[in-house]
């Protein structure tokens, strides 16, 4: 299963977060040494594009209970005991979705996961709200996320559709 952005005409497209991709894996990109304000530090052009990929993207940890069966538990092992107080869980569980069919009812259990990986946004007032909708494209074989962020001022700042694609089910070349 891939999560990735795309545009209206259904088109892949790379806003480019602060990632390094290396085909298999990403990492946060790092400023030069030689940079003139920041050397050495994270590179933060594209903030909330990553922030949102990194949410997305990245697999929560969940309880036992909501485990497939002979399915391994993932994320980060951390979640499970060093949780400060107002730190929450990293990433999402839209990877449960992963052997589900694309039947009815699946758009709400994705806007669910989304809503839920992405409101550290809100909690860190990063942005003042979030909207997900989510819709099954059965002739294409996956699911959309429109996801939408916004100030206080109600002003949209991040706006991005992304695909939920089942590479086991349909290969892409």
């Amino acid at each position: 299963m891939r999560i990735i952005p795309i545009d209206d005409s259904g088109a892949e497209i790379w806003r480019a977060p602060d990632l390094v991709w290396n085909g298999v894996t990403a990492d946060l990109a790092v400023n030069a040494l030689t940079h003139p304000t920041a050397p050495g530090d994270f590179t933060a052009e594209q903030a909330l594009a990553t922030q949102v990929l990194i949410a997305l993207m990245t697999d929560r940890r969940v309880e036992e209970s909501e485990l497939p069966p002979g399915e391994m538990n993932r994320g980060w092992i951390g979640d499970t005991y060093d949780i400060g107080e107002h730190e929450t869980p990293i990433g999402s569980r839209l990877w449960l979705l992963r052997r589900k069919a694309l039947t009815e009812g699946i758009e709400h259990l994705a806007e669910a996961y989304a809503k839920e990986a992405l409101q550290p946004l809100i909690d860190q007032e990063a942005v003042a709200s979030i909207t997900v909708s989510a819709m099954a494209n059965r002739a294409e074989n996956r699911l959309e996320l429109d996801i939408a962020l916004y100030a206080r001022s109600g002003q949209s700042v991040f706006a991005e559709r992304y695909a939920i694609i089942w590479d086991q089910v349909k290969a892409l070349s």
